[in-house]
């Protein structure tokens, strides 16, 4: 495996999964979905966001009038499934084996699908990093400083590529300005999944 670039910080690793490995996870990630289903979220101002959204895990990421938070039970009730142990071996491989992420977020985007520049700072345990996977569709991935504003750089990130996002980069701002729909044929009618390992709880 070729050495990861680094980006102001952020380690992009480029073609990290095979096609093989990216379909077994596609599958994988479509047996959460069944159980949790993907869900529309709004912000705490009410604007509906572009991404639909699920999560497994101990807890799950969601978003709505009450703010950004995280959750032990999906917004319809059910306990979110078990982080699939495909993606488990990324964290694995790329941070520890001895402390497993307790979220997995998956944000799915259509065409058209965008994600504004953001922070991830909603865990309690900054010193373990984000580790984002891509599959689909390539995505221009924005990245940019701990502070709003400044000067950014963008990446198009393809199907399999993995960025571990730690240390100067963990609360970096960061985002997608678009999809090139239809660029994969990994999902049979397009889009991209975008997957991401959090510690959430301390310790």
């Amino acid at each position: 495996m070729a050495e990861p670039l680094n980006i102001r910080g952020f380690q992009v690793h480029k073609g990290y999964l095979d096609p093989e490995a990216q379909r077994e996870i596609v599958a994988s990630l479509r047996g959460v979905a069944q159980v949790a289903p993907f869900f529309a979220p709004e912000t705490a101002r009410g604007r509906k966001m572009s991404v639909r959204m699920t999560s497994a895990g101990r807890l799950g990421w969601v978003t709505d009038r009450r703010g950004y938070r995280y959750e032990p039970h999906h917004p319809e009730g059910m306990d979110w499934p078990a982080i699939p142990e495909g993606i488990l071996d990324i964290w694995r491989d790329l941070v520890a084996a001895e402390r497993l992420p307790d979220s997995c977020l998956v944000n799915f985007y259509g065409e058209g699908a965008r994600m504004g520049m953001h922070q991830d700072k909603d865990e309690g345990d900054f010193s373990w990093p984000v580790v984002s996977l891509s599959l689909g569709d390539s995505a221009l991935f924005r990245m940019g400083n701990v502070e709003k504003g400044g000067k950014t750089e963008s990446i198009w990130l393809e199907s399999g590529d993995v960025v571990v996002m730690g240390g100067a980069a963990r609360l970096c701002h960061h985002g997608v300005d678009r999809i090139r729909f239809g660029s994969s044929r990994l999902l049979d009618k397009g889009g991209r999944i975008n997957v991401t390992l959090r510690a959430v709880s301390a310790g």
